[in-house]
């Protein structure tokens, strides 16, 4: 049985992908710098005798394995490889020796996970007929996102898939255990900068300003109106404001101030909708207080749709695979993936990965300094990632 094939192989592989993960670990580039980290997935693929191309949107990978036993559907499996800028607070033998760089994400688990499905997939192509194309993806962690530079590089321009499989670390399960969610999952995300400007002065005067703080504070309160009353109460949707940048003094009123934070919702209609509303209430909270507002939204990744039809047999794949217990629904999320730049475009499944001890505890969540991941995880992430693709091709 395939199945039992590939849990065989991904037992015996289990060393030798750990040893991968750690010297991705070690190594970390960030966002579109990951030269190195490239060259090293595309040596295992040569040593693996896997034909790929590189430098796809920049330092991206795209992977091909036929299987022989004849035509038919194409499946695509995704890893991105960037880290985060975050300076490694861990004491391992494998932390980042680049300061200011840290695989904080589980980035390297994901990029390992996917080499080590392919090495099996690779091994047992003479068992599936199809074609499963490998993509290991630059800058995740950065808008416009390396899944969007990839996209209008042509990634799929030979081999269109049918559908893409994803996974992510998940500090919430442990390791051995993963997580689904049909349909919409995870948000979009758009970054939002705002400028007001005003008149500056001394705090003791303030009838002889336009106080730019007021304004902000004014701004930031009524901007509250798009979640609550002008996106629908169906639609998943989040503002915040993490950053107000004065550049003064407890004693002075500054001619400008900068507002930074980020919209998020499951609906890309109501998405762009809700855009055009913060500009129009920024504009007029400063209007009335007789100063002005610039308004600069970013746009960033799209939201993570995950096909039912697609999820399902998944799940059902996993549980095949892991058994019941170990395979758990998950709530939607309102953080962001660009792995929604594919999922707008192709059938997909993002699914979870656990990486916490037993006890379902991490050490700490994600894009923290502390960050450990259970390394067993590896094990089940190559075996999950190539059952799933395996067992696609046969349905999809």
């Amino acid at each position: 049985m395939l199945q039992a094939k590939i849990t065989e192989l991904s037992q015996q592989y289990f060393s030798e992908i750990v040893a991968i993960r750690r010297h991705i670990h070690a190594h970390p580039e960030l966002s579109f710098q990951e030269k190195e980290t490239a060259a090293f997935v595309s040596s295992k693929l040569n040593g693996w005798g896997i034909s790929h191309k590189t430098g796809i949107g920049g330092f991206g990978i795209l992977g091909v394995i036929q299987g022989e036993k004849g035509a038919g559907k194409t499946v695509a499996l995704r890893a991105d490889m960037d880290a985060l800028p975050i300076t490694e607070e861990n004491d391992l033998p494998y932390r980042s020796v680049n300061v200011g760089a840290m695989h904080a994400c589980g980035h390297d688990i994901h990029t390992a996970c996917l080499l080590g499905a392919a090495k099996i997939l690779n091994e047992l192509k003479s068992h599936w007929s199809g074609k499963i194309v490998l993509v290991f993806q630059p800058g995740e962690e950065k808008i416009p996102g390396g899944a969007k530079l990839m996209l209008e590089d042509g990634v799929f321009s030979e081999h269109t898939p049918d559908l893409i499989i994803g996974q992510h670390v998940y500090p919430e399960l442990p390791a051995g255990h993963v997580g689904f969610r049909p349909g919409q999952y995870m948000a979009s995300s758009d970054e939002i900068y705002i400028t007001l400007k005003g008149k500056g002065g001394h705090a003791a005067l303030p009838h002889k300003t336009i106080d730019t703080v007021l304004m902000a504070a004014q701004t930031v309160v009524s901007l509250q109106q798009v979640v609550s009353r002008i996106v629908p109460a169906q639609v998943p949707a989040v503002l915040s404001f993490g950053n107000i940048v004065c550049n003064s003094a407890m004693n002075i009123i500054p001619e400008t101030v900068r507002l930074e934070g980020t919209f998020r919702t499951m609906d890309e209609q109501w998405r762009y909708v809700a855009h055009d509303k913060i500009r129009k209430l920024a504009h007029s909270v400063a209007e009335g207080m007789e100063g002005n507002a610039e308004v600069d939204i970013q746009i960033g990744f799209p939201s993570v749709y995950n096909s039912p039809g697609v999820t399902e047999k998944a799940i059902k794949a996993a549980t095949e695979l892991l058994g019941k217990t170990q395979v758990h629904a998950l709530d939607i999320r309102m953080t962001a993936e660009d792995f929604g730049w594919f999922a707008q475009k192709y059938p997909a499944c993002f699914y979870r990965l656990g990486v916490a001890e037993k006890n379902g505890e991490a050490a700490a969540g994600l894009h923290s300094p502390k960050f450990i991941a259970n390394e067993k995880a590896i094990e089940t992430g190559m075996q999950v990632m190539a059952c799933l693709a395996v067992d696609a091709l046969n349905k999809v």
